[in-house]
């Protein structure tokens, strides 16, 4: 048994004064709420700030290796170690535009590590890919692009269950058979790397997609004639939208549009090629990478991916978008559970729930995951 002391504690998007929480066995056993006069038990674990443990459904690489180059036991904890040390102890590795036995072992692999390590906080996998519109595939590589057959889903479907929670898809190659399928097998079918019109996406929303990847980036724009898939995902109010908010993949003024636009619907991601920023250059296949003014290119000149942490867009959030605390740990905590369906298991400070819990400081600093 152990005792645990928020002074702040940010739960279902509120905060909380002071509160006294109960661990057994790897679980929140009770939570209440110290009076000012009142001495916790002995030996109880005092934190400034305590949020559950943030969960990122989109990061490519840990502090030096990168999944999809190396889709191994070894990435796996390289990814799974370095999110922990950088405030984030659940993750969806995620597999980009890669050939399809590439995919394939990648789903093996986290599998094989999900049973290994149980307690690691790999969710299971994100597939980026391949089923992407080649004029909008940013740094994925046009060779390995291909359109959806039923046979590849249906073998994707087989080899990923329980494993694959997420595929990025161009909705506009996809019958609406072809994505109900994929839903219906357990996996969150978002829309990106598309360049669909408003009534292409639509079509796909009004099939059960109810997300879409790395909002703005690698997606057909707003336009007053043709709203595209960033006016579709405005207009349809339940479809989940992730953003980078490092000032980089979007201007924190169309992040403030954002939020204004989808609410509680509006969740963050890293989208991280690598944490840490110690990986200064990456190459693999005709894919590379340049770390330079703290954001990830290649020789295209295209974003190849984040180069922030997830509590580092959190802060993001609330100093550049001017979202409340409270709201923006949700934001990278029980909104993401949700669009994964696991509400009822992470995502939360609640009696029932897992021990894991992302800490930082008054500041919004100095963060860090910690597991009773």
């Amino acid at each position: 048994m152990a005792y645990i002391l928020g002074r702040k504690v940010y739960t279902d998007g509120q905060e909380l004064g002071n509160c006294l929480l109960k661990i057994e066995n790897r679980q929140i056993k009770e939570l209440s709420t110290l009076a000012p006069d009142q001495e916790p038990p002995a030996e109880t674990v005092v934190y400034d700030c305590l949020a559950p443990g943030f969960i990122d459904v989109h990061i490519n690489g840990g502090e030096t290796l990168h999944f999809t180059q190396s889709p191994t036991r070894e990435a796996l904890i390289d990814m799974a170690s370095a999110s922990r040390l950088t405030g984030t102890p659940f993750l969806l590795p995620t597999c980009i535009t890669s050939p399809w036995e590439n995919i394939l072992g990648a789903i093996d692999a986290t599998r094989a590590f999900m049973e290994e390590f149980p307690e690691a906080g790999v969710l299971g996998m994100h597939l980026e890919g391949p089923f992407l519109n080649p004029k909008k595939r940013g740094a994925h590589l046009e060779r390995f692009i291909q359109k959806p057959t039923d046979n590849l889903l249906l073998e994707l479907i087989e080899k990923g269950r329980g494993v694959l929670k997420i595929i990025t898809v161009a909705p506009e190659y996809f019958s609406a058979e072809q994505l109900i399928r994929l839903q219906r097998a357990g996996i969150v079918v978002s829309a990106g790397h598309s360049n669909a019109t408003y009534r292409e996406a639509a079509y796909a929303f009004e099939n059960g997609v109810g997300l879409c990847t790395h909002l703005y980036n690698a997606m057909s724009a707003f336009g007053h004639r043709e709203p595209g898939l960033v006016g579709a995902v405005f207009d349809f109010p339940d479809v989940y939208a992730p953003i980078i908010l490092d000032g980089i993949h979007c201007d924190f003024a169309a992040a403030r549009v954002a939020y204004k636009q989808k609410g509680e619907k509006l969740f963050l991601i890293s989208d991280a090629l690598f944490l840490g920023k110690k990986k200064k250059t990456f190459q693999w296949e005709e894919f590379d990478a340049s770390l330079i003014d703290d954001r990830y290119v290649n020789t295209e000149g295209n974003l190849s991916g984040g180069a922030v942490s997830l509590p580092e867009v959190l802060v993001n959030a609330v100093l550049e978008v001017k979202i409340p605390l409270a709201e923006a740990v949700a934001m990278c905590t029980l909104r993401p559970a949700k669009v994964l369906g696991l509400e009822d298991r992470i995502g939360r400070i609640a009696p029932g729930y897992p021990a894991v819990f992302t800490v930082f400081s008054d500041r919004l600093s100095n963060f860090g995951s910690v597991s009773f």
